[in-house]
């Protein structure tokens, strides 16, 4: 066992980064809601300082820039500590390299965003990444706890397991992005009631309208894989699994019932913030 500290120390600096880099997602989130994307009109400063003048939307984007540079120095600190070891390096250094990767073109598209006067593309492709790079950062953590573990026994699952866990991962992935396409396009309201849109079931699927359809249609399809991986991981001999596939099928419901809630209370800044960070 003494030979995977490593991993061990590892597990905990990634998984350290992962938590830090989902807060600054909510915080994204955050500066979303409240319309403060452009408060700091300038980029790496704001208001061409590094302290800016305390003022409630000033403040809330830089806090998003704050959090990200901390993000960027806790990753720098994993990924060497990954490099640095021959163990590690072989087997999650490509992982360690590519979180690096993401964060650059995160840190670009943060720019962009400014820059380009929060164009909806970028907007999105700065969710899109945030989100990838998140995911990432928890492969890495999940990886090094897996080899920390190694000496134990490993119980045997489904072979359809992993194909469905992959595909209930990517669907996950590609739901948020639709729905930051639907925030940036301005079509959270496009559909102001549920379950119907505008009082219809099936209203054609074209503009504001279409965009918000896509996303709830998408997200009962998302239910219906995490259903499906929930009863194939209850299945198998892998208790913790099971529990893990479980909690994620409850974290799809209570997403959808956020999701309903922002529609009907026409989309308040905490449920906002709740429904990506659950997301």
């Amino acid at each position: 066992m003494a030979s995977n500290r490593p991993f061990a120390m590892l597990a905990r600096l990634a998984f350290a980064t992962a938590t830090l880099m989902f807060a600054l997602i909510a915080i994204g989130a955050l500066v979303r809601a409240t319309g403060s994307g452009l408060a700091c009109p300038d980029w790496p400063r704001c208001e061409g300082r590094l302290i800016p003048r305390f003022e409630f939307h000033v403040m809330i984007e830089w806090l998003h820039r704050l959090v990200a540079l901390l993000v960027g120095l806790l990753l720098v600190t994993t990924a060497a500590f990954a490099l640095a070891r021959s163990e590690t390096r072989s087997r999650l250094g490509a992982i360690a390299a590519f979180s690096i990767a993401l964060y650059l073109t995160q840190a670009l598209l943060g720019a962009l965003t400014v820059w380009k006067l929060l164009s909806p593309a970028i907007v999105t492709s700065h969710l899109a990444v945030g989100t990838l790079l998140f995911a990432t950062l928890l492969t890495l953590a999940l990886s090094a706890q897996a080899e920390n573990e190694r000496p134990l026994a490993a119980p045997v699952r489904p072979g359809a397991l992993a194909p469905l866990a992959a595909l209930a991962t990517l669907w996950t992935w590609c739901q948020i992005v639709l729905g930051g396409v639907v925030s940036s396009s301005h079509a959270g309201l496009a559909c102001p009631d549920w379950p119907t849109c505008n009082g219809r079931w099936f209203p054609p699927m074209a503009g504001e309208v279409g965009l918000q359809m896509a996303h709830r249609l998408s997200a009962y399809g998302l239910l219906t894989v995490m259903v499906f991986t929930m009863v194939v991981a209850r299945r198998g001999g892998d208790p913790r699994v099971a529990k893990t596939a479980t909690l994620a099928l409850a974290h799809t419901v209570l997403q959808i019932g956020i999701g309903v809630m922002n529609v009907l209370l026409r989309i308040p800044v905490w449920l906002s913030v709740a429904h990506l960070a659950t997301g």
